[in-house]
């Protein structure tokens, strides 16, 4: 992943879009009268699918395995969340969207601090060109 602002910032806003638009959907789709299992299954591959109308547009900008990785997990749990959490409980549109934003950040947060992990020490430019 790159570590250059223009793309952290576009990765931040891909995933929140995204956890914001597909908490809508799902808040859209369930109520109460689902049983929660059920509504977590069917939100999470809603999640999953409809996250493709967000990964195109950011996908092209910031590049495609980039984003498409955490908005595609951003689109999973911001379903199953929102949908298991609207079948339980009636659920307003402004807290849905608000903790779908909130899990697209932990979610590229959560990304980011595993792929470095994973990827280990990294040397900068200018020290690699040394």
């Amino acid at each position: 992943m790159d570590k250059r602002l223009y793309f952290v910032l576009g990765d931040l806003a891909a995933n929140l879009v995204c956890g914001a638009f597909i908490a809508a959907i799902c808040y859209l789709i369930f109520d109460t009268s689902w049983n929660m299992l059920l509504a977590m299954f069917v939100a999470m591959a809603v999640g999953m699918a409809l996250s493709m109308l967000v990964f195109f547009p950011f996908g092209y900008w910031f590049g495609a395995m980039e984003v498409m990785l955490p908005v595609m997990l951003t689109g999973m749990y911001s379903g199953m969340v929102v949908g298991m959490w609207a079948s339980m409980h009636p659920l307003g549109l402004l807290p849905a969207v608000l903790l779908g934003a909130l899990i697209g950040f932990i979610t590229i947060t959560v990304v980011w601090i595993v792929n470095n992990q994973m990827r280990g020490p990294q040397a900068s430019g200018s020290e690699a060109s040394k």
